[in-house]
């Protein structure tokens, strides 16, 4: 865990509240909104098997049809969270060109 006591994945902050996930930093300008929103269990565990996944800008001033700039959905949270840094990726190098 990084100093915050986040989790991380490939040098980004997760973030869990319910079936939410958000993977990045705040102070970017994009961060990924994972939405579970089914599951099956192995044996006590709950494992998501469908991912809302979305790019999301944090920008305070941008109006509500502009906060998604990409989504998709993907049926494990490992194959959800590759499409996120991807994207985050992408996004953050076309801003600095």
């Amino acid at each position: 865990m990084g100093k915050n006591n986040f989790f991380l994945y490939k040098k980004r902050p997760l973030v869990r509240k319910d079936n939410v996930i958000y993977y990045g930093y705040m102070y970017e300008n994009v961060v990924a909104m994972l939405t579970i929103k089914s599951t099956h269990k192995v044996k006590n565990l709950d494992i998501g098997d469908d991912i809302q996944i979305q790019l999301i800008s944090t920008d305070p001033k941008a109006s509500p049809q502009d906060v998604v700039i990409k989504h998709s959905e993907k049926k494990n949270l490992f194959d959800a969270l590759d499409i996120a840094e991807v994207w985050i990726d992408r996004y953050t190098k076309k801003l600095k060109n």
